[in-house]
């Protein structure tokens, strides 16, 4: 049985949001559900840009915290002022589209922090928390100030993840690590 670490009360407010965790937490008759039952194959790893407007309003240490609050283990950060070339290889499906201009020019506005995340089903539980500019209890939600300034990049989909996480990050930039919480998160 895998005991909360956090008061009854807040519970349900912190694993709401992400569906993939919402079962970590033994209720009385539950069996083997949620993360301690999942198999190897949900371990994957998923990139989030933390865009210009979360930089400058120093919003990292929030958006850090939540992931790192969910388990999540960071393998890979860093610093950077992204030019045009990166953000059309990244967004290269949008480069038709009538806002691609003011997307090229709030990216390169100022720096970014580039990061992966690894961890059970981290794309599903990443793309939940993220959430959209109206979602309470979001990224998005809670740290958005506009539509257009929507804080932070997340990838939507394992494959996705793969080639963007290609497209920011050396090989070599991505740290293998063991965390030693795994089995109090998990009960792996």
């Amino acid at each position: 049985r895998v005991q909360p670490m956090v008061p009854r009360g807040q519970l349900g407010v912190l694993l709401a949001p992400c569906p993939c965790l919402a079962g970590a937490v033994s209720r009385g008759g539950d069996s083997e559900r949620g993360p301690r039952a999942a198999p190897a194959a949900l371990q994957e790893r998923t990139l989030l840009v933390a865009k210009p407007d979360a930089v400058q309003r120093r919003l990292l240490g929030d958006i850090i915290q939540r992931f790192e609050r969910r388990g999540f283990k960071l393998v890979a950060m860093k610093l950077l002022q992204v030019d045009r070339r990166l953000v059309d290889r990244h967004y290269e499906q949008l480069r038709l589209k009538p806002f691609y201009p003011a997307l090229v020019a709030y990216m390169t506005s100022g720096p970014v922090v580039a990061m992966v995340w690894e961890g059970y089903d981290v794309v599903r539980c990443t793309r939940a928390m993220v959430g959209d500019s109206s979602a309470v209890g979001t990224i998005r939600g809670d740290l958005s100030v506009h539509i257009t300034r929507n804080v932070v990049h997340a990838s939507d989909s394992v494959e996705t993840a793969q080639r963007e996480i290609g497209f920011w990050f050396q090989r070599d930039e991505l740290v293998a690590w063991d965390s030693r919480d795994r089995e109090s998160i998990y009960g792996l």
